[in-house]
């Protein structure tokens, strides 16, 4: 078993804690590591019952067995009410240290979910990322069938592929479907494959909405979905003002290249695709690393009027880092072009980085060549 980055600081906090996360990321095993004296599992459906008729469940279990220094409840999204019985035990003192988890914390806002503020750390669980192998991510593997924890470590390729194609019918019936997120499922199925089929490029909803065949508002709502329950992520226009942030279009990502592969139906890194599966892989590696490592990180991407661009802007630790990324294992001065741009707009002080699939470390016109993995771990990631 792969010891988790956030492990360490889970173990060290003395609060209650939030873990959020998308599904199958590792959430309750991780949590399970922490050893709680008691756990209860929302996902049961006898238990999530017994919870939901009686709003006293919990405090009389609580008082039935005494003395617990640890409670878990997982997949907490189910009955958000919970929350606020868990911050009335809080607050009484003397209560026990609660580990939650459960999906986005945009998800339980909009139930209404009260979050705990000041009583609860909340932290981000994302698939396995490089410095947790080592640096010894297997890339294809992680191009085809990316990087959830357990299909990451099933070595039986026919079966991650396998497990990766029902995730979309799972997701459809359980994310969806079961907690009435929307009651257009065919609309929304078939806004998901169209969302998969352009990911990596920029966001244009009007577009999404006509090739899915659903009115722009239906688009612009199945994309909050997808955000809520965290399968896409946004990246947005990189400015030096944060008022032009705004009004620039973003790109977006699928959280992992392997269930995006499972929407598609299609598990191979063909040369036509995998520039887009390489960049999805270094952006949520970035991404995930920095949750892992409870860091901020601002990742946005770089594109001027006249069309020169620059793939990644990584914003964090006060340090900003200009990134191209390459499905490829030579690099040429062409390749070089947008990151010249960047930092002539940006001036000279940010990092400028091409991370491709080569395994030699050069330099060209004062821009590091670096091996993928190797960049990550230059980057502080």
């Amino acid at each position: 078993m792969i010891q988790r980055a956030l492990e360490k600081l889970l173990r060290a906090s003395r609060k209650s804690l939030l873990l959020l996360g998308p599904r199958q990321t590792g959430k309750s095993t991780l949590v399970a590591s922490l050893k709680p004296d008691l756990t209860i599992n929302l996902a049961h459906e006898p238990t999530f019952l017994e919870f939901a008729r009686n709003p006293e469940e919990l405090e009389q279990r609580l008082g039935a067995l005494g003395n617990l220094r640890t409670v878990f409840l997982d997949e907490i999204q189910r009955l958000p009410s919970l929350l606020n019985t868990i911050q009335s035990i809080l607050d009484g003192g003397g209560a026990p240290r609660f580990f939650l988890t459960g999906s986005s914390a945009r998800k339980l806002r909009r139930g209404q979910a009260n979050l705990l503020p000041g009583r609860v750390h909340t932290y981000s669980l994302g698939p396995l990322v490089s410095g947790e192998l080592g640096r010894e991510m297997d890339t294809r593997a992680a191009l085809s069938t990316g990087t959830l924890p357990g299909i990451y470590l099933d070595p039986d390729r026919s079966s991650r592929a396998k497990t990766l194609s029902s995730y979309c019918a799972t997701y459809l019936k359980e994310e969806i479907q079961a907690e009435a997120l929307t009651r257009n499922i065919e609309g929304f199925s078939r806004f998901l494959h169209v969302a998969a089929a352009c990911a990596g490029s920029f966001l244009d909803l009007s577009k999404l909405a006509s090739e899915a065949g659903v009115a722009r508002q239906s688009a612009v709502r199945f994309f909050e979905i997808l955000e809520d329950t965290l399968i896409v992520r946004r990246a947005e226009a990189f400015a030096k003002s944060e008022r032009r942030r705004l009004v620039q279009h973003p790109r977006y990502f699928f959280f992992d290249t392997g269930v995006l592969n499972g929407v598609m139906g299609n598990f191979e890194p063909s040369s036509d695709r995998t520039g887009v599966l390489m960049e999805h892989l270094v952006f949520n590696q970035i991404v995930h690393t920095a949750s892992s490592l409870d860091q901020n990180v601002r990742v946005s991407s770089f594109r001027t009027e006249h069309g020169a661009e620059v793939d990644f802007i990584v914003e964090a630790r006060k340090n900003t880092w200009a990134i191209e990324v390459k499905a490829s294992k030579s690099i040429g001065k062409h390749d070089l072009r947008g990151l010249k741009r960047f930092r002539d707009f940006h001036g000279k002080k940010c990092g400028a980085a091409v991370l491709y699939l080569g395994t030699v470390e050069k330099l060209i016109e004062g821009i590091e060549i670096l091996p993928w993995q190797i960049g990550l771990e230059r980057m502080g990631l």
